[in-house]
This record gives C-alpha cells, sequence and structure tokens, in this order.
C-alpha cells in the first residue's frame, strides 16, 4: 500500500526519493521532494502504540502527526487529494 502510493505521488511530481529507516522497535518510510532533504512525510510502524493509538502514523516534516490508526489503509488516506470542481 505504502509503495502504491509513493508511486502515485511520484507520478504526479510531488516526491522524487525515499529512504527505509528498521530501528529495533520502529519502521519508518521517509518521502522527499528532492534528495538530501528533510523529508517531506514519514510513516511510522511503532507496535508499541498498537493496543493505544495505533501502530500507524503519518508525520510531517515539523514532527505532527497528521493521521494515526491502526489500519494502514485508513492512515494512509491522509495522502487522498480532495477533487476540486473547476469551472470555465
Amino acid at each position: 500500500m505504502i509503495l502504491w502510493i509513493y508511486g502515485r505521488m511520484v507520478g504526479e511530481g510531488e516526491w522524487k526519493d525515499y529512504a527505509l529507516d528498521h530501528m529495533r522497535d520502529v519502521a519508518i518510510f521517509s518521502v522527499f521532494k528532492r534528495s538530501g532533504e528533510m523529508p517531506l512525510y514519514q510513516i511510522v510502524k511503532d507496535p508499541r502504540l498498537a493496543n493505544k493509538q495505533g501502530a500507524y502514523s503519518v508525520v510531517n516534516t515539523a514532527g505532527k502527526v497528521l493521521k494515526r490508526g491502526h489500519d494502514l489503509k485508513q492512515v494512509l488516506k491522509v495522502f487522498d487529494k480532495v477533487l476540486k470542481l473547476v469551472e470555465t
């Protein structure tokens, strides 16, 4: 699911690079606009939070949790774009 979102965002020109970090107790998928910059977003899995707020979260550059939950599919909906009506 994460790679599907990543591929879509690369196709739209929003994201350019990613990194995977796996620590002892946390896994992080970071996405970047350009290589060598701070990540735009981090998709984090922390199993210690599974029984509380949910193991999955999406964090922005400032460290703010944008969405957190137990279901990765639901958490990734933070990247869904809202369709806007364009009048000509």
